[in-house]
């Protein structure tokens, strides 16, 4: 698959690239990265990337998206990353383009594009581009190998994730090797000032228990609007107080929106990715997400978690 989307690359002179919204690392670091690769083995070509903006990871080199117009996509390619829903993708125009390519690692859902690299067994969508481009022999620029890089580790919980592997060290390894400060990588993604500690210390005293011990955190649209702060620090920003607490092993964070309830779910143990599904969502199976109507309907979820446990 990797030559019939190299060859598709080489035939188009115009390339958009495309990602989920509300992006996280991953979906960014693949879509900074394989805008560099593709700059610096094709020089001639035009590369565009669009999207809603980077949000949490604004400090990632080279985060802006372009403004285009419709008329870019005629006759143009359109690469869809780190995406297994194409009601997920950030800017639904990439249906407009003459051809088109996904590139993920997320349970396969659907198909998107015309030609797919699903892969669910990388940690990443930057690790699978890493090794696209390996594999194709493809030069990988500093500025890409950093983005890569950035996703890896954001995607694999630090190279903690059970879906981390050799083959993630070595593709790790590979993109280090073209040079860029790591340190300022992490001092970036987990340096959290004084504010953002209290922060998680008050989501830490909203944490319930289910009967079963499934966690849970439910803010309410009047406390998400009170706390003044952007809804990806929320929602999936805040799902992270409760893992690694001991006898937990199904966690979820619900956040009321005007659009509805978000909903982060994980697990160290469960496949949790079929609830996902089931109220509309996706991704992994220890790591999923979706976004449900109500209440009534994300407490619904929180019983199919807690059944899980039992069963």
């Amino acid at each position: 698959m990797y030559n019939k989307i190299l060859n598709e690359i080489k035939a188009y002179d115009r390339i958009i690239l495309h990602r989920h919204s509300k992006p996280d690392g991953d979906a960014m670091g693949s879509q900074i990265g394989l805008k560099h690769i593709l700059k610096e083995n094709f020089p001639s070509k035009e590369i565009y990337v669009v999207g809603d903006p980077a949000g949490r990871y604004d400090f990632m080199d080279d985060c802006i998206m372009d403004e285009i117009p419709d008329e870019i996509y005629n006759g143009a390619l359109a690469i869809v990353l780190d995406c297994g829903s194409s009601h997920l993708i950030s800017d639904d125009r990439y249906r407009l383009a003459a051809s088109t390519i996904r590139f993920d690692h997320h349970i396969y859902c659907e198909e998107i594009c015309g030609l797919e690299e699903v892969d669910t067994s990388y940690e990443s969508c930057c690790g699978l581009i890493a090794n696209f481009a390996k594999e194709c022999g493809l030069k990988v620029p500093s500025i890409a190998a950093k983005s890569l890089f950035t996703g890896m580790a954001t995607d694999s919980g630090r190279f903690r994730y059970d879906a981390t592997s050799a083959r993630t060290f070595a593709l790790a390894s590979f993109l280090m090797e073209q040079g860029f400060d790591m340190d300022e990588i992490y001092r970036n993604l987990y340096a959290e000032d004084f504010e953002g500690k209290k922060l998680r210390a008050q989501f830490l005293l909203k944490v319930q228990f289910t009967e079963h011990n499934v966690a849970y955190i439910y803010t309410t649209l009047e406390e998400l609007k009170a706390l003044n702060k952007d809804t990806f620090s929320i929602s999936r920003g805040m799902v992270g107080t409760m893992a690694d607490t001991k006898g937990v092993d199904i966690w979820v964070n619900f956040t009321e929106t005007e659009d509805g309830v978000l909903c982060e779910l994980r697990s160290g143990k469960y496949n949790i990715n079929p609830i996902a599904v089931k109220y509309g969502g996706g991704g992994h199976q220890k790591a999923s997400g979706a976004t449900v109507a109500d209440r009534e309907t994300a407490m619904a979820m929180l019983a199919d978690l807690d059944a899980m446990i039992i069963q």
